[in-house]
């Protein structure tokens, strides 16, 4: 019998939102997601030792203040992880942003345009790199101007059709809108449980993947953040889902039938929205849900740059 990864697969393009390498190298998914969290966990795994070493010994011959050169050698770390994943998988890998830099276009540019460079200098093309920016108005519109350059984006910590609608007005390449996030907030919010038909987070993705096949709209809908293989079979036929090795492993382990909910022929056509900024803002406003999830996630992914930070900064002193 045919598992449902397999299944998910034949609609899906199967993303591993991992560092880990031997998970990746069991489940052989085409593309890899990684962030600030991911790249912490995997440096303190024993395959990335040598990994560290060779970034503190780089960190050492650089001049500059130290708080640069410790800046330097975690955003270092961060494409060498990337690096070794990107041998492991023949589509692409998402790198971050600092998410220090999440509300500066400017420095956000700079920063993607150095995370193209190191991969080249390791002679891995753009072609296979993903850079990642919060979907902040100005992390929209770094990501106009890198797509413009012929680097292509991916649009993280997206919770509402708002963030959607201008990251496809901005020509992104593709958007992760974080399902089980969402989920999270109303459970709390609401104090209730929701069944898969019913989740705030599923249907999310839903209408803005109706929203962008019924305006032609090319940005990838890869749905992420899940807290179930359910939520994953609610989408099953999404243009990708970055999933967890946990649940790829719980889709690797049932053969039963998975049905395909989204199809790019089977949408709901809606009216085309124009999204300038003032509106971006007052939507994201009028949105308690994304407006605290994009500030916690980036509040979060922050924190555990710090940390990489701290660990650099300790070992280079």
């Amino acid at each position: 019998m045919t598992s449902k990864l397999d299944q998910l697969r034949e609609m899906t393009t199967v993303v591993a939102d991992t560092g880990d390498i031997e998970a990746v190298r069991r489940l052989k998914p085409v593309d890899c997601t990684t962030n600030p969290s991911i790249v912490l966990k995997a440096l303190g795994s024993p395959e990335f030792a040598d990994t560290m070493d060779e970034a503190l010994a780089w960190g050492v011959r650089q001049s500059g203040a130290s708080e640069a050169r410790v800046a330097a050698v975690a955003d270092r770390l961060a494409v060498s992880v990337g690096a070794a994943l990107a041998g492991l998988v023949p589509g692409r890998v998402s790198t971050e942003v600092d998410a220090d830099l999440s509300f500066d276009a400017a420095a956000s540019i700079a920063r993607a345009e150095e995370i193209i460079d190191d991969y080249a200098g390791r002679q891995i093309g753009r072609e296979r790199i993903l850079v990642k920016l919060a979907s902040t108005w100005e992390g929209i519109r770094a990501a106009e101007e890198l797509q413009k350059q012929g680097i292509d984006c991916n649009l993280t910590l997206l919770f509402g059709k708002a963030q959607a609608i201008a990251c496809a007005d901005a020509g992104v390449f593709l958007i992760s809108p974080f399902v089980g996030r969402i989920y999270d907030w109303y459970v709390k919010s609401t104090g209730q449980k929701y069944a898969h038909e019913e989740d705030p987070g599923v249907l999310s993705v839903r209408s803005i993947y109706d929203y962008y096949k019924a305006h032609d709209i090319p940005t990838v809908v890869m749905g992420a953040s899940f807290r179930s293989t359910g939520q994953i079979e609610a989408l099953a036929g999404c243009d990708r889902l970055t999933i967890a090795p946990n649940l790829l492993e719980e889709l690797a382990a049932s053969d039963a039938p998975l049905e395909r909910r989204l199809s790019p022929d089977g949408f709901e056509a809606g009216e085309a929205v124009e999204m300038d900024e003032k509106r971006f803002r007052w939507e994201m406003n009028e949105d308690a849900m994304a407006t605290e999830m994009l500030a916690a996630g980036i509040r979060g992914f922050a924190r555990d740059l710090e940390k990489l930070r701290a660990i650099v900064r300790q070992k280079l002193d």
